[in-house]
């Protein structure tokens, strides 16, 4: 296009020239001749035309990202992850749409995605996921005009409105379909079909709704307005992100000794690893060891949390350092680090990996005290500030300061990290990530993750939403939860619908159902009964679980005024005879290791997505199901777990129990069988069933539904897209 000439306003521009000896123009002056200059330049060049962001067709709430979606989305090896987007445009035409799914070779898929719910405009494709690293996809939508074309001819040919010009039409497209799609028989022999003006247009339009062809069509589609979304990254993580058996005990109470005076000889890596053939025979993977480091002795606590320690006391864990070393030490009374090495080996062969705590804190005796002052908050007395929540103190521990030298400290965190990674620890327990800064961990666990992508870091956040779920965003593969604190049929309902789809792109639940700090009143009143629905719970609510080692004992007895055990392990020595237990029949570890082997053998309860809440009449009894279709199932069968829990711990529960059947790839009204997978008793089952449950026997059925071969499985994962 030529330019036109642009006229120059310069009327009102002053004929005053500056030159020597003539008087300088006025500041009036000035800004006028500077505004008729812009004004001159704008009509030179003007606005470039706005270029809308919305495509042809709108392709908008694309999932799965995270809420900002600053970082990318998470899932893990062996995930089925929902890939969701709300598509719609002017008008009534069909909309199809695809998802363009490249995997971290390069290598693109196409899928098929569905409108699963009639008249959302939600269209939604679940693919497992089966490489490790980072994915990219976007959504391709278009207008079905073969869908759109069949639709309205079917209802103009039935009135004979327009009938041979409707017809007319479907035969063009049909022919276009076949000229694109040349090695289709099916599409050219019911293209001639259709175009024969011989025949009425119902047979004509009979020739258009075969099956046969219409199920060719659905790969070979005639569209038109294509629209393609943005590119939107996945990163995908090894299959222990999000899938473990956690158990946690301390090494040196496995095998510690009173001796005769008295004092107590410590347990050691050597009489630690005589436990791990233990423990795997229960079906756990990860071992969570709190920290293993040289425990100062300044201001060390005693029993109790107490302020008097004696000689003979170990002190805490978490005061971190000693003349012995630091972070990158263990204890002397452990044993040394090639113990410690010997002692991963040994956890290795028997199925199981270490997670190491990793607790950013100190010691007053620790060697960074001495020579890095700066990383610490020093008070105007000139003493440094010691740990606190008021009213709580914590005098042998020196928490960090990461604002007076971030990069020499974030160096040497990073350091200390990579050094237990190169003895084999490939999963680290971070004790108390919210009380440091959120941008230091992004960068930490960028860093790891670019140098070893498959190391896992559990955030142990017990603090506000907000920063838990930050937490996760930045990074961490995995995040301790407020389950131990949801007890009532409603909480559980609601949060772990929360855990399983509204926070399910980043942050991923570990099911901890005690800790060394927590003991909740659930477990101190409730006894043997409480113990058992906590577990069933945690063990199928969610793909990664956990117990502290106290758990199997029903050591439920709590310090007056707190929320954890008396004689708590923190600062003292707590051998146990688990065989003792077991032979009385008062350990809870056959138990436990009932539920890991359910879950090892379902793989709808190795998913996260899957929950889906359902009714019962009575108050006290939850009720949820976990569902995989038999194309994400391991033997090309459906998986479909029901969870029924009576949640009183102290009364027999007899109630309806009401399932949506179709959340088990079920009719509304099926019939079937159901083992239950603790006891091995055979149920009848439907929608509406009669069930008690006698906490002081079984107080939880973990039922396997039985499909037959006229009950087919849909491709319904309980997603809420």
């Amino acid at each position: 296009m030529p330019t036109r000439a642009v006229p120059r306003f310069s009327h009102n521009v002053p004929r005053t020239a500056c030159r020597a000896g003539s008087p300088s123009p006025s500041r009036a002056e000035t800004d006028t001749v500077k505004n008729v200059a812009s004004a001159n330049a704008q009509l030179q060049h003007p606005t470039p035309a706005y270029t809308p962001r919305i495509g042809r067709i709108a392709i908008t709430q694309l999932a799965p990202r995270q809420p900002e979606n600053i970082w990318p989305a998470k899932a893990f090896v062996g995930e089925v992850v929902p890939f969701s987007a709300t598509i719609f445009m002017e008008g009534h035409e069909v909309l199809g749409a695809e998802l363009l799914l490249t995997d971290p070779a390069g290598a693109v898929t196409r899928h098929r995605m569905l409108e699963r719910t009639k008249g959302t405009d939600r269209f939604v494709v679940d693919v497992l996921i089966d490489q490790q690293g980072t994915w990219s996809w976007s959504v391709r939508a278009f207008c079905d005009d073969w869908a759109t074309w069949r639709h309205n001819a079917s209802i103009k040919v039935a009135m004979n409105s327009d009938a041979e010009l409707m017809v007319d039409e479907g035969a063009a497209l049909l022919a276009r379909a076949a000229r694109e799609h040349p090695r289709s028989s099916v599409i050219r022999a019911q293209a001639v079909a259709l175009g024969d003006t011989k025949l009425t247009p119902a047979a004509r339009l009979a020739a258009a709704l075969d099956s046969l062809l219409n199920a060719a069509l659905a790969n070979a589609t005639i569209a038109s307005r294509e629209t393609f979304s943005g590119s939107l990254e996945l990163r995908v993580e090894r299959t222990r992100a999000g899938v473990g058996s956690w158990y946690e005990f301390f090494p040196r109470s496995e095998g510690a000794q009173r001796l005769k005076d008295g004092r107590w000889k410590s347990g050691t890596f050597r009489s630690a690893a005589r436990r791990l053939p233990q423990l795997a025979a229960m079906g756990f993977d990860v071992l969570y060891l709190p920290p293993i480091h040289p425990i100062g002795t300044s201001f060390r606590k005693g029993p109790n949390n107490t302020l008097d320690a004696g000689p003979g006391d170990p002190g805490s864990p978490w005061a971190i350092g000693s003349a012995a070393g630091g972070h990158d030490a263990v204890h002397p009374d452990l044993g040394t680090i090639a113990d410690f090495s010997a002692f991963v080996s040994a956890a290795s062969r028997n199925g199981i990996e270490i997670a190491l705590d990793l607790a950013l804190q100190c010691s007053p005796d620790h060697p960074w005290v001495t020579d890095h002052p700066e990383w610490f908050t020093t008070r105007v007395d000139g003493t440094i500030a010691y740990a606190e929540n008021p009213p709580k103190k914590y005098q042998d521990i020196y928490p960090l300061n990461f604002d007076n030298d971030p990069t020499g400290l974030r160096e040497e965190v990073l350091r200390v990290v990579e050094h237990w990674i190169g003895l084999g620890v490939r999963i680290f327990r971070v004790d108390n990530p919210h009380t440091k800064p959120l941008q230091f961990w992004e960068w930490l666990l960028h860093e790891v993750a670019i140098r070893y992508p498959d190391v896992v870091f559990l955030a142990e956040a017990f603090t506000r939403p907000p920063m838990l779920q930050a937490l996760a965003q930045v990074g961490f593969q995995q995040s301790y939860t407020y389950f131990t604190w949801r007890n009532t049929k409603q909480e559980l309902i609601d949060y772990l619908t929360e855990l399983s789809h509204e926070t399910a792109d980043y942050l991923r639940p570990n099911l901890f159902v005690n800790t060394p700090d927590i003991l909740t009143e659930y477990l101190q009143r409730g006894g043997r009964a409480a113990h058992k629905i906590r577990a069933a719970i945690a063990a199928t609510g969610a793909p990664t679980w956990g117990v502290y080692s106290a758990f199997e004992l029903v050591e439920n007895v709590a310090r007056p005024g707190s929320e954890e055990n008396i004689d708590n392990e923190k600062y003292e020595y707590r051998p146990r005879d688990y065989a003792a237990a077991e032979a009385e029949g008062t350990s809870l570890a056959p138990y436990l290791t009932t539920l890991n082997r359910i879950r090892s053998e379902h793989a709808a309860l190795r998913q996260l997505r899957t929950f889906c809440a359902h009714w019962s009449d009575d108050d006290s009894v939850l009720v949820y199901t976990k569902y995989l279709p038999s194309e994400f199932t391991p033997d090309g069968r459906p998986d479909g777990i029901i969870v029924v829990a009576n949640l009183d711990p102290h009364a027999i529960k007899e109630t309806m129990v009401r399932l949506d059947l179709t959340r088990l790839g079920l009719e509304i009204d099926a019939t079937f069988e159901v083992t239950d997978l603790v006891t091995g008793a055979r149920f009848p089952w439907g929608r509406d069933t009669f069930v008690r449950l006698d906490p002081l026997v079984e107080p939880v059925h973990i039922l396997q539904a039985h499909y037959t071969g006229g009950q087919s499985a849909s491709r319904t994962t309980g997603v809420t897209a």
